[in-house]
C-alpha cells in the first residue's frame, strides 16, 4: 500500500513544477488514478509524458505497491 502523498512526492521529485492529484480508486492504496499537469510535458507525445511519470514511480511499480495506475497528463493552460 502506498500513500497518496508518497506518490505525489515521487512525481514532484522528477517534475518539480507538477500539479499532482492522486485518487485511491478502491481504498486499498494500490489502484490509483493520477492526474499530472507540468510544463515539462510541452511538446511531448502522450506516450512520452506518461513515460516521465512512470519513471518517477518506477520503484512503486516494480515492487507492485501500485497494481493499477490510471494516468492523465497535460500541460498548464
Amino acid at each position: 500500500m502506498v500513500q497518496s502523498n508518497e506518490v505525489e512526492a515521487a512525481i514532484r521529485l522528477a517534475l518539480p513544477d507538477a500539479q499532482v492529484t492522486v485518487e485511491d480508486l478502491k481504498g486499498s492504496g494500490d489502484h490509483l488514478q493520477v492526474k499530472v499537469i507540468s510544463n515539462a510535458f510541452a511538446g511531448l507525445s502522450r506516450i512520452h509524458q506518461h513515460q516521465l511519470v512512470y519513471g518517477a514511480l518506477k520503484e512503486q511499480l516494480a515492487n507492485e505497491v501500485i497494481h493499477a495506475l490510471a494516468l492523465s497528463t497535460a500541460t498548464p493552460n
